[in-house]
């Protein structure tokens, strides 16, 4: 595994991995403290539901240039 696809790797694991995170803050921290966690919370959710959403998008778009290259009939 190269550099480019370990730092790919990374990339693709660092917002459940900062979900994941905010979750154990919120579960280890005391009431008054949990509201630190919710940032982290909120920014790894923002950034997963982002992902999904373009790659959706880029999966929609190839398949509408596949129809289109593949003419009528």
């Amino acid at each position: 595994m190269g550099p480019a696809s370990r730092r790919r790797a990374l990339l693709a694991l660092s917002s459940p991995l900062l979900i994941l995170l905010a979750l154990v803050a919120l579960l280890h921290r005391p009431a008054s403290d949990r509201v630190q966690a919710l940032p982290a919370l909120g920014i790894g959710i923002g950034l997963l539901a982002t992902s999904w959403h373009r790659r959706r998008q880029r999966r929609r778009e190839l398949l509408r240039a596949l129809r289109d290259a593949d003419g009528p009939g």
